[in-house]
């Protein structure tokens, strides 16, 4: 049995030994030694325990999932079309370490890609211009603290390694506190 995030108790998935329903239905077999003997069924249920643990999961987050459980941790977004070329770049090192990155090449205003990826949830949105691009620099944006300034990729990357190995998670309702 598990809560969400209001409470409510769900059973996921069951097995369970039944001494009772063999005797019911009078259910027998006969053993080595050749006598009649009472089975001892196993019930289980794994159907349907997958999605309603992902039905929790989903909402409990509401949908704003820790980053090592993120479908997309990452998403770059290039200010111009100049450093689409270097976004990819750094989107292809993320996925060589492991994380789920993409690049938001689409040709909208940085406003209007960076409200895309709040929007989708995404934990981390890196935005590079020709400064960040020049210094070997992004412009961090987490989803937890908002603008957090240009870092150098490479400290932004150990620190979003750190956070995926260590599974750390900053839950988005204050009650529960952090795991």
């Amino acid at each position: 049995m598990v809560k969400d995030v209001i409470g409510r108790e769900w059973q996921l998935g069951t097995v369970q030994v039944d001494y009772n329903l063999p005797v019911r239905f009078e259910l027998s077999y006969t053993g080595a030694d050749n006598a009649k003997h009472r089975p001892v069924m196993i019930h289980r249920a794994p159907f349907g325990s997958m999605e309603r643990f992902c039905g929790v999961i989903i909402e409990h987050f509401a949908g704003a999932f820790p980053l090592w459980l993120a479908p997309e941790q990452v998403r770059f977004i290039p200010i111009t079309d100049g450093q689409v070329a270097f976004t990819r770049e750094l989107s292809e090192r993320c996925k060589a370490a492991g994380l789920r990155s993409s690049v938001d090449e689409h040709s909208d205003k940085m406003g209007a890609k960076i409200r895309r990826a709040q929007m989708e949830k995404v934990p981390y949105m890196l935005v590079v211009g020709a400064r960040e691009q020049e210094a070997g620099q992004v412009a961090l944006r987490s989803r937890a603290k908002g603008d957090e300034g240009a870092l150098d990729f490479e400290v932004v990357l150990a620190r979003m390694l750190e956070e995926v190995r260590t599974a750390r998670c900053r839950r988005l309702f204050p009650e529960v506190g952090e795991t």
